[in-house]
């Protein structure tokens, strides 16, 4: 089963108050955004396996730490995903990204997807597929169904925040996917939004309406 990780760092959970302010323009959205992203990628990369190697300092040639070569990727769930990107290749600049295009059909509220572009190399990374909102879970499993089927075998998702009914349709649809957050909000409202939320994260990233 699926486990629900909510990252209660203190600075994800101050600079969350300041991204869910209506008052928060759009360009200190996104760079809270990028910041929140980066300590995210900080927590969600804890068990990366490590080998030994061997370096020289101004001082003596010292065993040491580094990555044991274990490739990642990074997936943007379009449009708002892509507030997120840079947090992560940041942190972890050798990270392949994909991108996935879905929108909401306004009647049905289930995804439809326009685009994929993905590392060639999808089976042998492990995929973090990221988005701000994790509402109804429809995207987001979507998102991680059709990595699946272009054959990506280890993914992580990685979202600002959640509602109970998102976690529960990706749990039930991707029992093998762990979920990272910074909140798990109450519910989500007649419209789909998360309560309370941040609101529209794509719009509240690009000023749009």
């Amino acid at each position: 089963m699926a486990k629900v990780f909510i990252m209660d760092h203190p600075l994800i959970q101050h600079k969350l108050t300041f991204i869910r302010s209506k008052s928060t323009g759009a360009k200190e959205f996104r760079e809270l955004v990028e910041e929140v992203a980066m300590l995210m990628a900080y927590e969600v990369t804890r068990d990366l396996p490590l080998a030994e190697a061997e370096v020289e300092t101004p001082i003596a040639v010292t065993k040491t730490k580094v990555l044991a070569g274990k490739k990642l990727g990074v997936v943007a769930i379009l449009r708002a995903g892509l507030g997120m990107i840079n947090g992560f290749v940041k942190l972890i600049p050798a990270a392949k990204v994909g991108h996935v295009g879905l929108y909401r059909d306004p009647e049905t509220l289930e995804p439809v997807e326009y685009y994929c572009k993905l590392p060639q190399d999808v089976a042998e990374r492990e995929m973090i597929v990221i988005d701000p909102m994790l509402a109804t879970g429809g995207s987001a499993s979507a998102a991680l169904t059709l990595l699946k089927k272009k054959g990506a075998r280890n993914l992580k998702l990685v979202v600002l925040i959640a509602a109970p009914e998102g976690v529960a349709r990706v749990e039930k649809d991707h029992p093998d996917v762990n979920i990272f957050t910074a909140a798990l909000d109450p519910r989500l409202n007649e419209h789909a939004y998360i309560v309370p939320g941040l609101g529209d994260a794509g719009d509240r990233l690009f000023g749009t309406k």
